[in-house]
């Protein structure tokens, strides 16, 4: 094994990465990694904490701001370290390598694989509005369910075990893009531009909704006069009923608390897309590249996001009662499942509307499994060249230079995930530790700054110091608002990172106790 926190190179005798990736298949990377399943169903919960169509949109502009300022200071980072394993190298050569395992470990065990995992049974459910046999209570090998345990303001448990139609599915298409993943990326970055192109046309096909099918009542409703109504109830003054904790008090909070509340959601959303910087590898002329596909990518898709925002409300009320039987009544904040989007699809063209939304979220999940395979193989890849993860997993593979042994170890916890049933709450656990991670990784920019003075970089972050304060000031007091009044995400997922310490001293016991062995 190799020593903890050193970059290591391959032999030239070696398989080498191929750098198969342009422009184009790394900014569909961050496109396609970032378009999940999230934007068409998000809004509804935080439309729920936040009563005001103006704070709504403000919390989007908030976390459009987080994630192109973390994009733009990223890209000096990428380009300045293009190598395979992204996020995890700069944290190991910022803060050491009990950092950058500390954001290995929880990638590996939570936030890469339990977002596969949760987007791909987000398309089984999505694949039984045409085949109704695939859902999530047809279950073909039924092991238990496990209670709910409440723990001060936390529940754990209060899933099944078993084998259902809906988590086959995630299954098998996590089963057959890893196999296409494993002949090269070549391959594997073809479907992310193909998939990626058909989510860009999906969500901008959402957003002529809202231009040609616009609903006049709604926009009295969430606008008004003057906009007037959109504004409403989104004063500094103005106090929002918070509950903290599960079955916790209600707290009222003010507007900058309530907006950073609703982060868990809207964050959630544009997560992932850091995920180019893993492949840096095998990206043609990555230190230009790699940051341009970054700023383009993110870019993109925020003002994607925030257009689709307003289309909702431009289609539906914002308010709306649960117990409504059109959708109209049930507005934004009820809509059936959550699923905004389709309802607003469904309230342009009725039930064939449905159904193409139905289909534009199963391209949208597809393509998303795809780029989250790809990369974060790479990661765990790069931790084990350093001597931190299984020994077989930091090798190529002869004919395409690919991860394989990589990629299979992942979609085996992967699977393990979707049958376990725990996904769901292990993403809403970790949602804080990325965030932190985010953070952490923008204070690690600059420590690199003042300890690698010298290093080229090709680029360098835009705004640099401003914008990259600014980004560590946002996420801190998100943390530290998410700390106070969501404490059922922030704690556990804090316990997940740091059961992550033991694991690394052990395995830095084991390759001391390899080179010793060795020499």
């Amino acid at each position: 094994m190799t020593s903890p926190g050193i970059p290591q190179e391959q032999p030239s005798a070696t398989p080498q990465f191929v750098r198969g990736m342009g422009l184009f298949s790394a900014t569909a990377m961050v496109m396609g990694s970032m378009i999940g399943s999230g934007i068409f169903i998000v809004s509804a919960d935080m439309s729920r904490t936040l009563g005001s169509p103006a704070l709504l949109i403000a919390a989007w502009l908030v976390t459009a701001a987080l994630t192109v300022i973390g994009a733009l200071s990223y890209g000096e980072l990428a380009a300045m370290m293009p190598r395979a394993g992204g996020q995890y190298v700069y944290m190991r050569e910022a803060l050491g390598p009990l950092w950058g395992f500390l954001y290995g470990w929880t990638l590996f065990l939570v936030i890469q694989t339990g977002t596969i995992a949760a987007v791909g049974v987000a398309f089984g459910k999505f694949l039984g509005v045409f085949f109704p046999s695939v859902s999530a209570g047809n279950w073909l090998w039924h092991i238990g369910h496990v209670s709910a345990i409440p723990i001060g303001p936390m529940v754990l448990g209060n899933m099944d075990i078993g084998l259902n139609t809906a988590n086959l599915a995630a299954i098998a298409i996590i089963t057959l893009l890893t196999l296409l993943n494993t002949f090269g990326v070549k391959l594997g970055s073809s479907v992310q531009n193909v998939f990626t192109s058909a989510k860009v046309l999906a969500l901008m096909a959402v957003v002529l909704v809202g231009v040609l099918a616009h609903n006049a009542v709604a926009i009295a409703l969430n606008f008004g006069a003057g906009w007037q109504n959109f504004w409403a109830g989104s004063g500094w003054h103005t106090l929002h009923a918070v509950q903290v904790g599960v079955g916790g008090p209600t707290a009222y909070v003010g507007l900058l608390t309530v907006v950073a509340v609703v982060q868990v959601g809207s964050l959630f959303s544009s997560d992932a897309w850091n995920n180019v910087t893993f492949t840096a590898g095998e990206i043609e002329n990555p230190r230009r590249n790699l940051p341009l596909s970054l700023a383009i990518g993110v870019g993109v898709v925020s003002l994607l996001y925030i257009a689709c925002n307003f289309v909702y409300l431009s289609v539906l009320p914002m308010a709306g009662s649960a117990t409504a039987t059109t959708i109209a009544g049930r507005g934004i904040q009820f809509a059936a499942q959550d699923r905004v989007a389709t309802a607003v699809m469904e309230s342009a063209f009725g039930g064939i509307g449905a159904k193409l939304m139905a289909g534009a979220i199963l391209i949208s999940t597809f393509g998303c499994v795809n780029g989250m395979l790809l990369a974060g193989a790479r990661v765990y890849y790069a931790m084990s060249r350093d001597g931190l993860f299984f020994q077989g997993v930091g090798k190529l593979s002869e004919r395409g230079g690919v991860p394989v042994n990589s990629l299979w170890v992942q979609w085996a916890w992967t699977c393990l995930l979707c049958l376990s049933g725990s996904y769901g709450q292990l993403l809403d656990y970790v949602i804080f530790a990325a965030l932190g991670f985010y953070l952490l990784t923008i204070v690690g920019l600059f420590v690199l700054r003042r300890t690698q003075p010298d290093a080229a970089r090709p680029y360098r972050a835009f705004g640099y110091p401003v914008l990259p304060a600014v980004y560590i000031a946002m996420a801190a007091w998100i943390c530290v608002v998410l700390l106070r009044y969501k404490p059922q995400y922030t704690w556990p997922g804090l316990i997940l990172v740091l059961l992550g310490v033991p694991v690394y001293l052990v395995w830095q016991r084991m390759g001391t106790a390899a080179e010793v062995q060795d020499s």
